[in-house]
């Protein structure tokens, strides 16, 4: 069984704060998401109203094959705004923990199931297809999730968004909640991981592995606090950890994540897993020795799925024997002597600059070195003859 995404970037992810998509941006990176091969994505929330809601109805508009979908509170409001923007597909978030339920909302378990189910009610009898969400699912009872689910049995929904809102669970309690909602009947899950404890990535591979079939991230892992589970990552993980399917063209993550990057003025991390610039290049001496050799040492998956190459640097950690490799495959023949005088000169230079020296600068510095050397040798060379001369 394959692996469905539902992207929240435009909608969660521009919840970060000083994140704000123009109606261009949002365009852009909806048909760019639908090129890349997301199922679904989150074009926002309609009830904001005015030039939001135009957005949105552009959004909706646009001939793409991954499916628009609107995100709305238990409000009939929110219902006709989606409407109005010709949404089809609807979410509906119901909170269901009791912090939630009681000190957001001051309503009772009984009052909120009661408002689901007549929202719901209302929205299918508009033709609409409709996911419903339960939004801090992580701290709510387990038997009041499992009694919503069995309430809505009577109606057609898509699925059951399990939101980690605050993200405190783990990856044991992810499975643990994935499958007590299976178990009550649930047909289609999907899980909504919050990055707050680190957690989101692998407690969404943890509900894949317990039987979600649809995973909600955002590009980069935008979103509120310290965001979502990313979608690259995710995509991924879900390929190179579980074996599944994932139809999602993973070679157009990375101009993916640099166009999200450009619009929300979020700067890709050196280190981010799948798209950083510097997640596949090594200087290690002991790294760079093995990725030479072989690859699969020190790589854990090949850059080629998602259309990068490794490369190597050079710096304080680097060693002999990968310093000799590049150089021969460059075409030079260094001597033991040259190799150490440029390993001494490379590792000065890192601790000196705080910074790591590309093949091409390490070649430079190689030919510098043989030529000061050829000079010195010049040097004592003529000394020598005219001491022979003079003698």
């Amino acid at each position: 069984m394959g692996v469905y995404f539902c992207d929240s970037t435009l909608r969660d992810g521009e919840q970060a704060p000083g994140v704000a998509f123009r109606r261009a941006e949002k365009i852009a990176l909806a048909q760019l998401l639908d090129e890349v091969g997301v199922d679904e994505i989150e074009v926002g929330v309609p009830a904001m109203g005015g030039r939001e809601e135009e957005d949105l109805a552009e959004l909706i508009s646009l001939p793409m094959r991954a499916r628009p979908v609107a995100w709305n509170r238990l409000r009939w409001e929110d219902i006709a705004a989606s409407l109005r923007c010709g949404a089809s597909r609807l979410h509906m978030a119901m909170p269901v923990s009791d912090v939630m339920l009681h000190k957001k909302l001051s309503v009772s378990r009984e009052e909120a199931l009661f408002q689901l189910l007549t929202v719901v009610e209302e929205a299918c009898s508009r033709d609409s297809q409709i996911s419903v969400g339960f939004e801090d699912a992580s701290r709510a009872d387990p038997l009041f999730l499992s009694r919503v689910v069995r309430a809505l049995e009577p109606y057609p929904i898509l699925r059951f968004r399990v939101a980690d809102t605050l993200g405190v669970l783990t990856p044991f309690s992810t499975r643990e909640l994935i499958l007590r909602l299976k178990d009550a009947g649930a047909k289609s899950l999907e899980f909504h991981g919050h990055n707050d404890l680190g957690l989101a990535v692998a407690n969404t591979l943890a509900a894949v592995e317990a039987g979600a079939d649809w995973v909600g991230t955002t590009v980069l892992g935008l979103g509120e606090r310290a965001g979502n589970a990313a979608f690259e990552v995710v995509a991924v993980a879900v390929r190179r950890l579980l074996g599944k399917e994932v139809h999602i063209r993973l070679p157009l993550l990375r101009r993916l994540a640099e166009q999200v990057s450009a619009a929300s003025g979020i700067l890709i991390p050196l280190q981010a897993p799948v798209v950083g610039d510097r997640v596949f290049t090594h200087e290690s001496g002991i790294h760079v020795d093995g990725v030479l050799k072989s690859p699969e040492t020190y790589e854990p998956y090949p850059p080629e799925w998602v259309g990068r190459a490794h490369s190597v640097v050079f710096g304080k950690h680097s060693g002999r024997n990968g310093l000799r490799r590049i150089l021969e495959g460059r075409g030079y023949l260094p001597t033991a002597d040259q190799l150490d005088a440029l390993l001494e000169e490379i590792r000065l230079l890192a601790v000196v600059q705080k910074r790591f020296l590309s093949e091409e600068a390490v070649c430079r510095l190689y030919r510098e070195l043989c030529k000061s050397s050829k000079d010195e040798q010049a040097v004592a060379d003529r000394l020598r003859n005219e001491e022979k001369t003079a003698g």
